[in-house]
């Protein structure tokens, strides 16, 4: 499994490629950030990151793109440019047919490090040594754009036999309810 893992932002997305499947080694196809100016219109900064994701997808034609999920943090404004750009990536995998996963970054550092309050620095180090690098990536979105890709393929299995799971469970609870016996007394008959 191709990933493209994608750590949100305005001002740096990191970008990650991770190939590999849970319990075999994994290799980093790709790694960077796409950077937008601060001084730009939040529009025409989108549009870079728009380019840019494509790019990415255009160059390692990834089989899913794993997404770090929003969640609410005390200052607005950063979050309102987390959320948009996290908007852009999905928009481009929906665009091309890819599926869109999205983890939280607890998930993400419990994933890779074994503890969902993980600080930076050991996601990098957990990360350099999965994907066998010689040093953490620079900066750390892009460390953290790698390790969601890792998360995703790690997690996909599992999270695959849940769905079947909970969708075998709908499919054998949500049949009609039996009709009235034969000979029993009817309603609205005479």
């Amino acid at each position: 499994m191709r990933v493209l893992g994608v750590d949100p932002g305005l001002t740096r997305c990191g970008i990650g490629v991770v190939e590999g499947a849970a319990g075999r080694p994994l290799h980093m196809r790709g790694v960077g950030v796409v950077r937008t100016p601060a001084d730009a219109d939040t529009p025409d900064r989108l549009v870079l990151i728009e380019r840019g994701i494509e790019e990415w997808l255009d160059a390692h034609r990834p089989e899913l793109v794993a997404v770090e999920r929003v969640f609410s943090q005390h200052n607005v404004r950063t979050v309102m440019g987390t959320a948009q750009a996290s908007a852009v990536a999905m928009l481009c995998a929906a665009r091309r047919g890819l599926p869109v996963a999205l983890h939280t970054p607890s998930e993400v550092k419990a994933a890779v490090t074994g503890s969902g309050r993980a600080d930076k620095a050991q996601v990098g180090a957990m990360v350099t040594r999965l994907l066998r690098l010689d040093a953490p990536p620079k900066p750390a979105d892009a460390a953290d754009a790698l390790a969601l890709a890792i998360c995703h393929i790690w997690r996909a299995p599992a999270t695959d036999r849940l769905q079947r799971a909970v969708a075998a469970h709908r499919a054998t609870t949500s049949r009609p309810a039996p009709g009235p016996l034969p000979g029993g007394p009817q309603r609205g008959t005479t």
